[in-house]
């Protein structure tokens, strides 16, 4: 423990990868990367830099003195030349040329946008494998009855593994989503103070082809396709809001999944992992809490609530860029990505195979046959009506049975008769033997296996054999 805050999370939510791409080594050496890129290229294109400065500058990309930097921004007040200045002081030789034609957003922006395509790539390895162990889960419970809800209200019936298609098709959705902002997001690449290139035109002498292909190069060493055509001093911070509201989408698909999961829970029907020395509760010590899918629920609240900051940046940016959105967005973005992180990880270890989600298919049954006859009496009534009964009086006689079925179930905490009373109607015309033969719960089920086999078939795998499966092992701290 420290006497200083610390965020939860760093100490007990997110992974130390996730953490490391928010993290100063991260981020200063992707500052020092890009002043090498700038370098090389300028040197390449003709400006005075020289091999020998490019060299130095890469040999000390990891060569940082924090301290010396802290000590230089308390006195120059700027982040970005107390680094340049540091840097300088480990590449003597390049010192000179460090930062040439560029504004703080050269490094500052394009270290995000760098940070942000790596963070994503991790979120979508994590996702990936969550949509394969989903469905896994679904086809082995595809046959398995259940009630199905509408309202929170038993409707009919549906099967354990149908509704498991249902969370995984929303993750396919964000992933979806989530490979589109990988796709399209550029470098801001080297626009200058205002986005006009005006320090290039005077360091290439006007030269736009030489300016053209800075950037290019810029680009391709840093990975990327391409560079905003166009920006003021930043690239829209649009892009932010756009990379926050796939998140906040993955979130809302995992708030969604452990919801159910907290409901399934209290029925007695499915139950997240519980291990054997976990404490439930410090007062009833039988209880077993969903902790985990509860953590999903609570970081899931806030990265969907955190996605307003960067909407708000992006809608209050003046002209060509200033400064408001600078300690916004260095904590809602990373807090978005870590929370995220967060959910993933424990939706990993809810989720897997082996050791995860544990399923109660007798207490799923028993619920299914309580509720069953209620949905069998329009099979039963079209039986009848069939063999010559009038629709009408069959289905008022059915409703007086039903309230009386439901008042004995609810008032006396008895079983429910309604098939009983049924039985002992001559309207029905329908034999003991007839009656078994309608309350099977898979003939209420309808395509939900072949929705399912449809499902991971059309759906699933060509995700998983375009992308493939890690061998990601949850983090889980507490």
């Amino acid at each position: 423990m420290t006497n200083s805050y610390e965020s939860p999370f760093c100490t007990r939510y997110a992974s130390k990868e996730m953490q490391y791409l928010f993290s100063a080594d991260k981020k200063f050496t992707t500052w020092r990367k890009l002043w090498v890129a700038l370098a090389r290229a300028e040197m390449k294109l003709g400006l005075p830099v020289t091999q020998e400065q490019v060299d130095e500058l890469e040999a000390n990309v990891e060569n940082i003195d924090y301290a010396v930097a802290a000590e230089r921004e308390k006195l120059v007040r700027h982040d970005v030349m107390a680094h340049v200045y540091a840097y300088g002081q480990v590449c003597p030789k390049a010192a000179g040329i460090i930062h040439l034609g560029a504004t703080s957003c050269y490094v500052g922006d394009n270290t995000d946008i760098i940070i942000m395509r790596d963070a994503l790539k991790v979120v979508k390895r994590k996702l990936v494998k969550i949509i394969s162990q989903l469905s896994i889960f679904a086809d082995k419970y595809k046959s398995l009855p259940c009630l199905a809800y509408t309202h929170l209200q038993p409707a009919q019936l549906t099967t354990v593994g149908k509704r498991a298609t249902l969370w995984c098709n929303e993750l396919l959705m964000d992933l979806e989503d989530l490979d589109f902002r990988i796709k399209n997001l550029k470098l801001l690449g080297s626009k200058g103070t205002t986005g006009t290139q005006a320090s290039f035109m005077e360091l290439f002498e006007g030269d736009t082809s030489k300016i053209k292909e800075l950037e290019k190069m810029i680009a391709e060493e840093m990975g990327f396709d391409a560079v905003v055509p166009v920006s003021g001093q930043t690239y829209s911070r649009k892009v932010d809001y756009q990379v926050c509201s796939v998140l906040a989408g993955i979130a809302q698909s995992a708030s969604k999944f452990s919801n159910d999961i907290r409901i399934l829970q209290s029925f007695k029907e499915i139950e997240e992992p519980f291990e054997k020395n976990q404490i439930g509760s410090s007062a009833m010590a039988y209880k077993r809490n969903p902790m985990r899918d509860e953590r999903i629920t609570s970081l899931a609240r806030y990265v969907m609530c955190d996605v307003l900051n960067p909407a708000f940046t992006a809608g209050t940016q003046w002209f060509e860029r200033t400064l408001d959105d600078s300690a916004n967005k260095r904590i809602s973005v990373a807090e978005a990505f870590l929370g995220v992180d967060a959910i993933l990880n424990i939706m990993l270890n809810v989720t897997d195979p082996e050791n995860g989600l544990v399923v109660y298919d007798k207490i799923i049954t028993r619920r299914v046959m309580a509720e069953l006859p209620f949905m069998a009496t329009e099979n039963i009534m079209m039986d009848a009506v069939k063999k010559g009964g009038n629709r009408q009086e069959l289905h008022e006689r059915i409703r007086e049975y039903s309230m009386m079925a439901g008042a004995r179930v609810k008032r006396e905490g008895l079983d429910n008769n309604l098939c009983e009373l049924i039985l002992n109607d001559p309207m029905f015309m329908i034999t003991k033997e007839e009656m078994d033969a309608i309350m099977k719960p898979e003939n209420f089920i309808g395509r939900c296996p072949e929705q399912v086999d449809e499902f991971i078939e059309n759906c699933v795998k060509p995700v998983l054999e375009a992308n493939g499966v890690s061998d990601d092992v949850a983090e889980i701290n507490v």
